[in-house]
């Protein structure tokens, strides 16, 4: 199959690189140009396990290409698939699709014979029908189906989930786009992935409930870490005992700061505003919103309640993106704990293992470290925001040495609260007692 992907963003690369590893040939097309001449030096605008390697060995076998022009990779391609950013608008939280219908419209005169075009992007319901009118007000003659195909990808893990998914959403009530795509997606048929073929306007609508589900199992268990602490329960253990009832599931229970990234906040964002156009109340995804959105800022509180006044402290942070695995730092829970500790007059040192670059932009007044340790060194408290796995296995008699006191919020209950105690930390978790009971 020849396939063309219409944005070189996160969803787009790692969706052309897979397709291209399952033998299709891939154009990717962005208007960035310096974008696309730094992939075609082999360069990955972001970071992701095993990305870098994907897109190089498909450079190289000619199966993956790059260019600023649609013009004949659309002309030529059996699916065009549409993975542009739909960031939330500014002012009223609705998805900005000005860059998806952009997309179509340029599409449109490109299109030469049969051409499945998909949104590959998350957008509200709907789209679909306004991606297939603006098409065909472009181009009446065109001979094209319009489909939706939601990814379900998780960053630091994206491209096991797009090789291995629990399951393939193809929106299509047109036979030869379904024939088009099942033959696009026939190599997965190996793993047995379950291909779901719906409305296209079930299928837009699946991707949005099912972060908006998985949202409200981090608010969940957040609250339930609130509860825990004030009733000397242990939430990981609570998690445990819930999640193990399969009706329920252990995925998603992890007690923290909150969520972030590109797709939870945004995404539960969108979702309330297409149900108020339709006079719907989603009460529940509101209340997850309005938590979680508490909950970080209340973070920062909670190490001024162990290490006390802030002000003229120094405070290192541990972790800048929103989840290890990733340099994303969109709606990262860093970024409102930072401030509020910023606001309070601490000062802030930080360290991230990839996330630093993108973290500049977002906090441009605190100090950048490169190393942990560094980072530490004669800080009044610290604090781990992101679970990277290089901070489990710390030293800590090492980190009392380098801390002027020996205070330790963490956020991600990464360490044991006993052995905290035995190495003489004042220590604080999320929904555990410093110390176990006795």
């Amino acid at each position: 199959m020849r396939i063309a992907m219409i944005g070189t963003g996160y969803v787009g690369l790692v969706s052309g690189a897979c397709f291209a590893d399952f033998g299709h040939h891939v154009t990717c097309v962005d208007k960035d140009v310096e974008k696309i001449n730094a992939l075609r030096r082999g360069e990955i605008p972001i970071f992701e396990p095993g990305l870098d390697a994907l897109v190089a060995a498909n450079v190289k076998a000619r199966r993956l290409d790059f260019t600023t022009d649609l013009k004949d990779p659309v002309a030529d391609a059996d699916a065009v698939f549409i993975a542009v950013g739909t960031p939330s608008r500014r002012g009223d939280g609705h998805a900005d699709l000005s860059y998806v219908y952009a997309a179509a419209r340029e599409i449109a005169g490109a299109l030469k014979g049969f051409t499945v075009v998909v949104t590959k992007s998350t957008v509200p319901v709907g789209t679909g029908d306004e991606v297939e009118r603006l098409i065909r007000e472009a181009n009446p003659a065109a001979d094209v189906a319009v489909a939706s195909n939601p990814e379900f990808l998780r960053e630091g893990a994206a491209i096991r989930d797009f090789k291995f998914p629990d399951r393939i959403v193809v929106g299509t009530s047109d036979e030869r786009a379904r024939k088009v795509l099942g033959d696009v997606y026939r190599p997965l048929s190996l793993n047995q992935a379950p291909l779901m073929y719906t409305a296209r306007r079930t299928a837009e609508l699946i991707k949005y409930a099912a972060n908006a589900f998985l949202a409200t199992k981090i608010t969940f268990i957040n609250e339930i870490a609130d509860l825990s602490e004030k009733v000397g329960a242990d939430v990981q253990e609570v998690a445990r005992g819930i999640g193990l009832d399969n009706r329920i599931g252990s995925k998603f229970l992890h007690a923290g700061p909150g969520f972030g990234g590109s797709c939870f906040p945004k995404d539960t964002r969108a979702l309330i505003k297409i149900a108020q156009d339709h006079d719907v109340n989603l009460r529940i995804v509101e209340a997850v919103l309005g938590v979680n959105d508490n909950r970080k800022r209340a973070m920062a509180r909670k190490v001024a309640g162990l290490a006390g006044n802030l002000r003229g402290k120094t405070v290192a942070v541990l972790g800048l993106t929103f989840k290890p695995e990733t340099d994303d730092m969109r709606e990262a829970p860093s970024i409102p704990i930072v401030t509020g500790l910023l606001d309070m007059g601490a000062k802030v040192r930080a360290h991230d293992p990839v996330g630093i670059e993108q973290a500049r932009k977002e906090l441009p007044d605190i100090e950048y470290c490169d190393d942990p340790y560094e980072c530490v060194t004669g800080a009044d408290a610290m604090v781990v925001v992101t679970e990277w796995v290089q901070y489990r296995t710390l030293d800590l008699e090492r980190l009392k040495n380098l801390l002027r006191q020996p205070v330790v919020v963490d956020l991600r209950n990464i360490y044991r609260p006993e052995d905290m105690a035995a190495h003489g930390f004042s220590y604080e978790s999320v929904g555990r007692a410093a110390e176990p009971p006795v």
